[in-house]
């Protein structure tokens, strides 16, 4: 928690040095104490779909729709494996996600999902979310059926499980939940267990597919179906920009600007040259470089 509350730290002081806010539209906090854990967190799931526009479809960029338009500062940290993510809220700033950075991409989006839920619902307490739990409390109840219902909402996906259900003839096979996991961003075990939920298919599927060692990343890679294996950056788009305009500006020197990175001297100018420079073609059809900073001066 504290390496979360230190990056918390350094996002205000960027906020303050450069004279702005932070972006974000604030929901209203909600209460969910009397009312049945599931059903709240799909009817809240559902109430922010709308509230931001984003109908029932996939959300590609997550993280981006939590930074800009939610107003939640996702960080990327090493924690222990057991611990999947945390929450805390900053009065200045808002909520603030840590999420572990060593596990696989769409454990991470689920993470993040589970913690805006905590946002939504308990912001006034810091959370500490566990890999796993075996007897949730319905605070915890809550946030992974917000997660469930705001990253898989019942009725896009009952629609494209159906779409892909009849160009199978009407067979649901692994490869059908390894196609609609990979759409969804999310694991092939949280997609199937959305399903059974949703009685699209039988309880207890999962379980019988792990019984039989089924791999679904092996199962992807043999559907053609590529994973994003770039490294993820552990810092919010919008804070290292803030930091690159100060650099760019003057008001902070390259040891801060790696300070601000949390790296060094080499991988700051890298961050720099990749958040000011862009690649554009010229009217002979070659590449070049147009430095934004510069023709922003």
């Amino acid at each position: 928690m504290t390496r979360l509350e230190d990056q918390a730290d350094n996002y205000l002081d960027l906020l303050r040095r450069a004279k702005t806010d932070a972006p974000g539209r604030y929901p209203a906090a909600r209460s969910i104490s009397h009312l049945d854990p599931w059903q709240a967190g799909e009817d809240l799931a559902t109430e922010e779909r709308n509230r931001l526009g984003l109908g029932d479809g996939p959300i590609r960029q997550l993280r981006e729709v939590l930074e800009i338009e939610v107003g939640l500062r996702v960080f990327l940290l090493p924690l222990p494996r057991h611990v999947a993510g945390l929450f805390v809220f900053v009065e200045e700033l808002g909520g603030c996600i840590g999420v572990n950075i060593s596990h696989p991409a769409e454990r991470r989006r689920w993470t993040m999902a589970h913690e805006y839920a905590h946002y939504m619902a308990t912001r006034d307490r810091a959370e500490v979310t566990p890999v796993s739990q075996r007897r949730q409390p319905d605070s915890e109840r809550f946030a992974d059926a917000f997660a469930a219902n705001f990253l898989m909402p019942r009725s896009g996906l009952s629609r494209r499980f159906h779409e892909l259900k009849r160009s199978k003839d009407g067979k649901v096979t692994p490869a059908t939940l390894v196609q609609l996991a990979h759409a969804y961003g999310v694991s092939v075990q949280a997609l199937t267990l959305r399903l059974e939920d949703l009685r699209l298919v039988p309880p207890g599927t999962w379980d019988r597919l792990s019984d039989n060692d089924f791999q679904p990343r092996a199962a992807a890679r043999i559907l053609g179906i590529e994973t994003d294996e770039k490294t993820a950056e552990a810092l919010p788009l919008h804070y290292r920009l803030l930091a690159v305009q100060l650099y760019a500006d003057g008001e902070i020197t390259e040891p801060q600007l790696a300070r601000y990175l949390n790296t060094d001297i080499v991988g700051a100018r890298r961050t720099y040259q990749e958040l000011t420079e862009t690649r554009d073609v010229s009217d002979d059809g070659s590449l070049q470089i147009v430095d934004l900073s510069e023709a922003a001066g």
